[in-house]
Formats: C-alpha cells, sequence, structure tokens
C-alpha cells in the first residue's frame, strides 16, 4: 500500500482519519480470511469488525520490524477466529447453510460447475488443521509472501513453506478421494 508508513505514524497520534484509509484498504482482505475459517457471514462480519477495534485499540504500540501492517492484522484475526471457536462452541456448519444461500443467479453450467468445485476445495480446506487453512488462505486467497505469513502466524519461513507442501498434498489427497 502506497504510503503505509505515513498512515501508520498518523494514526499513531490518533489521526482516525488515516486509521480509516487503513481500514478501507485491508478490510477486504481480513473479511474475506476470516469467512474461509467460519463460513458464517454474519459472524465473521463480528469478528473482522473487532480485529479492526482491536488494532485500533492498540495501533500506538504498533512496530512494523520490517513486516506491513497486514501481517500484524492476521495475527489478531488469526487470534480473534481462535477465541470464537474456544468461545462459541455451537457454529453452523457450512453444510447446514441452505443451499438456495450458494445459488446463482445466472443459470450457466459453467458458473454451477465452478461453484460446486469451489465448494469441494473450502471442505477440503476446513479439513485442514489450523495453521494449514491459515497458510493456505494468506498465500493463494491473498497472495501474501511467505514471510509475510511467517510474521502473521509466529512462525519461521521454512516452516511456512512446509506447512503449504504438506496442505497442499492433503488437499490433493482429499479431493481426489470424494
Amino acid at each position: 500500500m502506497k504510503d503505509e508508513e505515513l498512515l501508520i505514524q498518523k494514526a499513531k497520534n490518533g489521526e482516525r482519519e488515516a486509521f480509516g484509509k487503513l481500514y478501507d484498504h485491508y478490510m477486504p482482505k481480513i473479511y474475506r480470511f476470516v469467512l474461509f475459517k467460519i463460513s458464517i457471514k454474519h459472524d465473521a462480519e463480528d469478528l473482522t469488525h473487532q480485529v479492526f477495534s482491536h488494532a485500533l485499540e492498540h495501533i500506538g504500540s504498533y512496530e512494523p520490524h520490517g513486516f506491513p501492517l497486514s501481517s500484524w492484522l492476521y495475527r489478531i484475526a488469526s487470534n480473534t477466529v481462535i477465541d470464537y471457536y474456544r468461545t462459541f462452541k455451537n457454529n453452523l456448519d457450512i453444510e447446514n447453510v441452505p443451499e438456495e444461500k450458494f445459488a446463482e443467479q445466472s443459470g450457466s453450467e459453467t458458473k454451477f460447475d465452478s461453484s460446486l468445485n469451489m465448494e469441494r476445495v473450502l471442505k477440503a480446506i476446513q479439513k485442514l488443521d489450523s495453521d494449514q487453512q491459515n497458510v493456505i488462505i494468506m498465500k493463494f486467497v491473498d497472495e501474501l509472501s511467505n514471510k509475510e505469513i511467517a510474521k502473521a502466524i509466529e512462525k519461521t519461513e521454512g516452516a511456512i513453506r512446509v506447512i503449504q507442501h504438506r496442505a497442499l498434498k492433503q488437499l490433493k489427497n482429499f479431493l481426489l478421494d470424494e
């Protein structure tokens, strides 16, 4: 993000407008990450709000250490999702969501096939352990570098490569077994 360091400094000095620009830039990515992790739209919206409330409250203590703000936000999001699962054990499974929620407006078979494939991939991702889910979503959905992912989930870059390799191997097996 252009001028991220300047916006962070302004936000640390209490300028809400600067934090708002950071929010506008990062919110869709953090929301997508949280939604992939929990599969419940309204809860994902609430948790994303919690992530940014926490970030706003603690922006004064944020230190980049050579990493973008996104790494810090993903760590907060990951911890928020973990807390969510610890607190709320009675979550809906994606399989219990009515089919019409996933229905395409167009009758195109291509869109339908694509939707089915995406549903298969989402179900397979949910079978992975938490670290593997985080790495796959951050790497292939949000297109973060291994360095950024390592900072976000507090692992080494080497560990990220191993987690990614194992996760992709498991995903392939899950998808082939169906």
